[in-house]
């Protein structure tokens, strides 16, 4: 029951993320929605983009995880970054757009193309939604900086798992304090900048002192305000007409 839930809030992300982000009029959300009808499949591990590709056409997750990795000549892989449902992937300004990174599925995922925005007022609210959509995607990249550059191993996966939390409650999908979470260690490791050992360790600590339990691909968060204490986690505010759109109590 839970999953057929899950499955169904993540259908309609998009339209959620982005109603949430900016006044979307009937007639873009009527766009959106076509838009989604026609979403296509990638398997759990498979390309969506890879860097240096060109960027023919900007699409939107609606389900499922992917991920922005670089590989290093040795395999060594980096991950810069998360998608989740209704998140935008190459919304580009500049002429002829290339994918600086690669952009992969983690899960089986859906993407749509990100319906254009057509000149006049008819889409201020999609082309506002999808310019605040832009801040954020910064706004995660310095976090992650941010984590990588001055944060404890402890600080690193307490504050990368309240942005998941967030983000999730950002598209409407129903997390409570609980929220499906399919990283291998290996992923957090590889996005972290720590072996898969050190991962575990570090998860053993969280539970051991009741900040979150991570099992069966679940993390319930147990004490959310004090984990972002700890991580000196802050939803992302990225503009002052809109405040942040955040699940986070109090």
């Amino acid at each position: 029951m839970n999953g057929a839930l899950n499955k169904a809030s993540q259908s309609i992300a998009p339209l959620i993320r982005l109603r949430r982000l900016a006044a979307i009029g009937e007639s873009e959300a009527a766009k959106l929605h076509e838009a989604t009808r026609r979403a296509r499949s990638v398997g759990a591990r498979r390309d969506i983009l890879l860097e240096g590709e060109p960027i023919v056409n900007p699409t939107i997750i609606v389900s499922g995880w992917a991920c922005r990795s670089r590989l290093l000549a040795d395999g060594r892989r980096q991950i810069l970054g998360f998608l989740l449902p209704g998140d935008i992937v190459g919304m580009c300004r500049q002429p002829d757009p290339i994918a600086v990174s690669a952009v992969s599925a983690i899960t089986p995922v859906t993407i749509c193309d990100a319906p254009a925005i057509e000149p006049g007022r008819s889409d201020r609210g999609l082309a506002a939604a999808y310019a605040i959509s832009a801040a954020l995607e910064e706004a995660y990249l310095l976090n992650h900086v941010t984590r990588l550059g001055r944060q404890t191993a402890y600080e690193r996966l307490a504050h990368l798992m309240l942005e998941f939390w967030e983000r999730l409650g950002q598209a409407g999908i129903p997390v409570g304090n609980r929220f499906q979470m399919p990283l291998t260690q290996e992923y957090l490791g590889d996005t972290l900048g720590l072996t898969s050992v050190h991962i575990n360790r570090t998860l053993q600590q969280l539970r051991r002192e009741h900040m979150l339990e991570a099992s069966n691909g679940f993390v319930t968060l147990l004490e959310p305000d004090a984990l972002a204490a700890v991580a000196d986690y802050k939803p992302a505010r990225v503009c002052r007409a809109t405040e942040a759109v955040s699940i986070m109590r109090g």
